[in-house]
Order: structure tokens, then C-alpha cells, then sequence
């Protein structure tokens, strides 16, 4: 699988084709292509859009586990380039090699699920104090919450709240990674990569906070 074949890919998704050929055969081509390299192995990071609440999401896998949740607004080419530059590009959409997490976040948001069981992948996390925020953010329990200060010592860094802050505001795995969790000291709601709507969406359907009238 090559960066030529990746590129053709996204092309055929968006709704082009190659200049040469009938579009219709080309992209069941290049569905066919990606399809068998998921199955064989040849993809390095798979790739599908998940319907939910807050419209559509894009999911990436590696073998190693979930490694992205991009919101509808984060554009889908430019969350693709920087995963082949950080990860690999050999890159094929296979939402089948994706369907435990498509059905896992289903339940989540259907309120029949309160802990994710996927494996994840944090080679998109920058640096070591980062990926240990997140890994205490990963274990706050559903309906809990943590203030930053509190994430920063558990991570190792009483006065980092900020550093926190930040790679909180850069979490690659949203929602699955639970850093709407993660409230000021004072209960305001802080910031969030989603939105603060979405935030506050979330807490609400934890039952961290009361929804308002």
C-alpha cells in the first residue's frame, strides 16, 4: 500500500474519481483495494465515519488500538495528513475492522455503557507527561470528575495545571479518553477541544451535571 494509493482513496471518498476510467468502477476498485488490505494486513491505520449525537465522526485504528476520534468540524483530509506523517501512510477507510468502537460509543451514548474497553494507541500524544495526563484521565469514572490541578498531581506535576490544560486541549481520543472530565477547581467548566456545548453535553448525560431546564 502506497501514499499514491492512500491519496486515490480519500479522492474516490470524497466523490472523485481518477481521470482516466469510469468513476463508479474505479472507487468499487478502491473499495475492493482497501477491504483486502484490512483483512491481510497491509494497512497500517483503518479509518471510518460513525454516525453520533453530535453528527459524524471519524474513527482511526492501528494494530495497536483506537489512536483518533475527530469531531464533524476537524476536516477529514487534514486529520488523515497528519496521521500519515505521525503514524504511516498506508491508510485504507474499513469500518468493519472498526465496528467494535462504532458499537461501543453507540452504547456510551445511548447511556448503556459507562466504560470503554478498547485497547488504545497514543502515539499521537505529545510527550511523556502528556500521555500520563491522559492515562489519569482515562481513569476517571463515569459521572466523576477531577480539577486540573488534581489531573497535574496525579500525573505526576502538583503545579502543571496548565501543561495539563494543554494536552488535555489536544487529546487525540475524545470521549473514549474522558478529558470533559476534567473541570476548573471551582466547577466551571474549563475549556474543551469539542466545544464547551459538547462538554457540557456530555457531563449532563453522565449525570456529572444537572441538565438545564
Amino acid at each position: 500500500m502506497t501514499n499514491e494509493n492512500h491519496v486515490v482513496e480519500r479522492a474516490l471518498r470524497r466523490g472523485g474519481a481518477p481521470s482516466d476510467g469510469d468513476g463508479a468502477d474505479a472507487a468499487a476498485a478502491a473499495r475492493r483495494l482497501a477491504r483486502r488490505a484490512a483483512e491481510e494486513g497491509l494497512a497500517d491505520v483503518v479509518y471510518a465515519p460513525v454516525s453520533s449525537p453530535f453528527g459524524e465522526l471519524l474513527l482511526a485504528a492501528t494494530g495497536r488500538g483506537l489512536l483518533r476520534v475527530a469531531f464533524p468540524e476537524e476536516d477529514v483530509d487534514s486529520v488523515l495528513e497528519r496521521i500519515s506523517r505521525r503514524v504511516s501512510p498506508r491508510i485504507v477507510e474499513a469500518p468493519p475492522a472498526l465496528e467494535g468502537a462504532r458499537r461501543e460509543l453507540e452504547e456510551y451514548f445511548a447511556g448503556s455503557r459507562r466504560r470503554f474497553e478498547l485497547a488504545l494507541d497514543w502515539t499521537l500524544v505529545g510527550g511523556p507527561f502528556g500521555r500520563e495526563v491522559l492515562r489519569v484521565t482515562s481513569e476517571i469514572p463515569y459521572g466523576g470528575v477531577l480539577s486540573y490541578r488534581e489531573v497535574a498531581t496525579d500525573a505526576g506535576s502538583p503545579r502543571g495545571s496548565r501543561a495539563a490544560g494543554n494536552a488535555l486541549g489536544s487529546n487525540p481520543i475524545p470521549i473514549v479518553v474522558p478529558c470533559h472530565r476534567v473541570l476548573h477547581a471551582g466547577g466551571g467548566l474549563g475549556g474543551y477541544g469539542g466545544g464547551l456545548q459538547r462538554k457540557r453535553w456530555l457531563l449532563e448525560l453522565e449525570g456529572a451535571l444537572m441538565p438545564r431546564l
